[in-house]
């Protein structure tokens, strides 16, 4: 499972870099399922890759310089990394489905209060707080129901592909999913 703990971080990676709807990617989903199923000793290297990817984006691609805000978003990373390590032991589908939740709700808060307190986009008042919430409002949307899908169909495969396993291996290995 680590070897697609890793396909993973790389699919949310580059789904970045194609065309998608704003906040609509597997960034979530990859780092739970990292958290959950990848290598303790390397919990590290999604956080490094996302870190290169953060970089690149925003002077490269999008042609942005770098904010303090932009720290505030790798420490979500590590957050949802964390918060993927406790599900470890709680892999059903209502843990997964509520860490899902608690990613995406978490990033809209976070992620938008480092942007109004980073940024001259809004006034630095209660009202222009929440101007920046209210606008981010149709992003949350496609957050949600980016991470709600991405991580259904991580959280899947290994059981798919346990029980496509079974069928060919003719074992029933249905208890060890």
């Amino acid at each position: 499972m680590t070897m697609l703990a890793y396909l993973f971080v790389l699919l949310g990676i580059a789904m970045r870099f194609m065309p998608h709807p704003w906040t609509f990617t597997p960034l979530a989903a990859s780092l739970l399922f990292f958290g959950a199923r990848g290598s303790r000793r390397t919990i590290w290297v999604p956080l490094v890759l996302l870190a290169i990817s953060d970089v690149i984006l925003t002077k490269y691609f999008w042609g942005y310089h770098m904010t303090w805000d932009q720290g505030v978003i790798w420490v979500w990373y590590a957050a949802v990394l964390w918060l993927g390590t406790r599900l470890t032991k709680h892999l059903k589908p209502l843990p997964i489905l509520g860490a899902a939740v608690a990613s995406s709700v978490s990033f809209f808060v976070i992620s938008n209060f480092a942007v109004w307190a980073a940024t001259d986009l809004y006034p630095k008042t209660f009202a222009g707080l929440m101007t920046s919430y209210s606008l981010a409002i149709p992003f949350f949307r496609h957050g949600i129901e980016g991470d709600l899908l991405f991580t259904a169909a991580m959280f899947a495969t290994p059981v798919i592909i346990q029980s496509l396993s079974s069928a060919f291996s003719g074992e029933d290995h249905a208890a060890a999913a």
